[in-house]
Parts: structure tokens; sequence; C-alpha cells
């Protein structure tokens, strides 16, 4: 999800991602299936899910066995995170990247951003880089779209005049490019293609 119209907007329209959600939940298990092999996030610890929305990614991770957190600026969608009774047992928090987590450093052993990056300028990307860096012990993985775009994709993200178009161009550079302190945010960045147009962009904390 975009955060660039504030939770104001996500607020307004939390009964329509409510409607996908079970289909999200089974997207996530199945990307979570699939890279297992190349990270396997149940042997790395607990998870961070930064605007996590109505919860579908934190339930398949849930679900899994992986202690995950969620935050959302947005109470709507948190309400709905909540209300969800296979949900019990995971935390959920009212909390804006972009405006500092209530964490300390290194809280967790990864964190993880699903489609928030796109919707960002490029300044708000850099400070929930540093941000999710901050409190993430072994990676930060920005899960969003990759080059390969379609009409339809093109079409919305025109509509929601967010910087899709210019993310997805430089996306991996800019996050290798990420300063914190005088220092690399990142020691590295892969991509790991998890759909037609979808990516995991792992990256590892630098020392």
């Amino acid at each position: 999800m975009g955060k660039n119209d504030g939770p104001s907007l996500f607020n307004a329209i939390a009964p329509v991602y409510a409607l996908f959600y079970h289909r999200q939940k089974k997207f996530y298990h199945q990307i979570l299936q699939k890279v297992s092999p190349e990270v396997d996030l149940h042997s790395l610890g607990s998870v961070l899910d930064v605007g996590c929305g109505p919860g579908a990614l934190c339930a398949a991770l849930h679900e899994r066995g992986i202690p995950v957190t969620g935050v959302e600026p947005a109470e709507k969608m948190l309400e709905r995170a909540k209300r969800r009774p296979e949900h019990s047992g995971i935390p959920f928090i009212k909390a804006d990247v972009l405006r500092g987590l209530p964490f300390a450093d290194n809280a967790f052993d990864v964190s993880i951003a699903c489609y928030v990056a796109h919707g960002l300028a490029p300044a708000q990307r850099q400070r929930m880089y540093r941000e999710m860096r901050r409190v993430s012990r072994k990676l930060v993985i920005l899960h969003d779209f990759n080059q390969r775009r379609s009409p339809l994709t093109s079409l919305i993200e025109w509509l929601e005049r967010g910087d899709y178009f210019r993310f997805i161009l430089v996306a991996q550079k800019e996050m290798k490019n990420c300063v914190q302190d005088m220092k690399l945010c990142f020691s590295s960045v892969r991509v790991i293609d998890v759909d037609k147009r979808a990516a995991w962009y792992v990256c590892t904390p630098g020392e």
C-alpha cells in the first residue's frame, strides 16, 4: 500500500482492502513458500510488518509459526486487523514509519513493507529505508513492483499520482545508496522476482 496520501485515504478505503483480505493472505502464503529456499523467514526469527493494512501478511506469517508484529498509521485498517479471530496473538500497533517507529534499535530480526515504497516520494522512501534498517537485525525486505509493467497497473498508478514509474526504474539503486549516520544502510541488495510483476528487494543491514 502506498502511503503518499496519508492515513486519511487508507481509513476511507479500509472496507475495500478488507474485501480482498483472503485473496491477499493466500497470495502471501504462496510467496512465502516460493522464496523459502532463498529467504527462510521461519529460521530468521521475529518479523515487523510495516504498513500492515488489514493484516493479511501478518496472518500468513503467524499461521506459519513466525512471530510477527504489525504497524499501520490508518486506524480503520488497524480496527479491521484487530477484529479478525485468526489474528489473536498478533500485536497490532498504530505507528507511521515516516515519523519514527516506537521500537528500540534492532528490535526485530526482519522488517517487511508490502507495496508501500512505490507510493512514496523519493525522500520519504529514504526515511522509510533508514527507519526499517534501524529496527532490523538481519534483513529489510521491500515487497513491491518490479519493472514489468501492465497497462492496468500503469493506469491505476497514474491516477493515484504516486512515484511508481520512477520507483520501478531506480528501486535497487536507491536502496543501495541509502545512507544513515554517514554509512551505507545496506551492505547488499538483491532482487528476487516473486510474481510476474512483483519482487522482494532483500536488503542486508550494513555494519
